[in-house]
């Protein structure tokens, strides 16, 4: 694999979806799910063969850095960037983009995700390979995963006219991306097979990416210039504490991608991929009992109960559930969480009235 090649694993995010479980101080990059190994050691595991800990990069805050870093020790320290405030992946990506174009020039980075579960990884890294081939012809590449339900939780990417087939897979450019469609255009874009899921990962040259920011958010780049000029200067640390809460928050795929030129997705199949972006998705992740239940952390005992979601983190005491269908039930000693699975979105809703109110000690 190319030397000029590196992965940046964005790792600063919270999972307000997983709450009460993921926590301020215990963000959902650092839950382990169903194994032994936390999910931000199981995204740099599965990059083995193709990016040595020397090009890989963790976009973070200061205050995961020493957990991140007990994790992984052979990823040098100064490989952890630092967002100093939420400022979105537009930010984040563009100065990931701006340190790696100052230490090379014609390098290639891929932008990962520290929260997702993928179980095919000869697939994915065959992925990664020949997206590294397509960035290097000026594309912009996005990973798709090819959609098995009409989802109404993710966006979408229609698929244009084929640029031709990179390590066995079929490339294609970008159309168009949907933001989360509604129940009935999911399903005809389901139906349609033209659209893919949009993953949210990406490959692309730095100095590509930094051109499309310069073009479409031409303020964001002359502060990400800023901190390119002072990244080998003992103005760095300062530069970008002046530079970064003057940046407006915005994701990449609202002020780069939609507008973006030369798109390319590559959409895969069978990438068991999973987001682990609710509750509910905790159902492609864990075994399942005769009756439909997911049971961590405690004994169960259960009564006409089906389609329920037994969580206990601390307190393994018995839980006895009776006629609680399709619940999820949460319980981590603080906060007891108990919802409908049709609901399961809706938890960061609880995240926002319990932040109104001031229960900062619960997030």
């Amino acid at each position: 694999m190319s030397e000029n090649y590196y992965a940046v694993i964005l790792a600063g995010g919270g999972g307000t979806r997983l709450w009460p479980l993921s926590r301020l101080d215990r963000p959902k990059q650092m839950l382990s799910l169903g194994g032994e190994r936390t999910l931000f050691k199981v995204a740099v595991d599965r990059l083995a063969g193709i990016f040595p800990p020397e090009r890989i990069l963790v976009m973070t805050v200061e205050d995961q850095v020493p957990d991140l870093l007990a994790q992984v020790p052979a990823i040098p320290e100064e490989n952890f960037l630092l967002e100093t405030m939420p400022r979105g992946t537009a930010s984040v990506v563009g100065y990931a983009a701006a340190v790696l174009n100052q230490k090379d020039p014609q390098s290639v980075m891929a932008v990962l995700t520290a929260d997702h579960i993928i179980g095919n990884l000869k697939l994915f890294q065959q992925t990664l390979t020949a997206a590294c081939q397509v960035a290097k012809e000026n594309y912009l590449v996005t990973l798709g995963i090819s959609p098995t339900y009409p989802a109404t939780g993710y966006g979408y990417i229609k698929k244009g006219n084929s640029i031709g087939t990179y390590q066995e897979m079929e490339v294609y450019q970008v159309v168009e991306f949907t933001e989360k469609p509604g129940p009935s255009e999911a399903e005809k874009m389901l139906s349609s097979g033209q659209y893919a899921w949009n993953s949210g990962m990406f490959i692309w040259k730095t100095g590509l990416i930094l051109d499309e920011i310069a073009r479409q958010m031409p303020d964001l780049y002359s502060r990400l210039i800023l901190i390119k000029e002072a990244w080998d200067t003992p103005k760095r640390e300062e530069t970008i504490r002046n530079v970064w809460p003057a940046i407006k928050p915005q994701t990449i795929d609202f002020g780069i991608m939609e507008k973006a030129r030369n798109v390319a997705v590559i959409p895969t199949h069978n990438l068991e991929w999973n987001d682990v972006g609710s509750w509910e998705s905790l159902y492609d992740l864990l075994p399942v009992d005769e009756n439909g239940n997911i049971v961590e952390g405690s004994e169960h005992l259960s009564l006409d109960t089906s389609g329920t979601i037994v969580y206990v983190v601390g307190n393994p005491r018995l839980v006895v559930t009776i006629g609680a269908d399709d619940l999820i039930i949460v319980d981590t000693g603080d906060v007891l969480l108990v919802c409908n699975r049709s609901q399961a979105q809706d938890v960061r809703q609880a995240v926002k009235l319990l932040k109104e109110s001031g229960h900062i000690d619960l997030l």
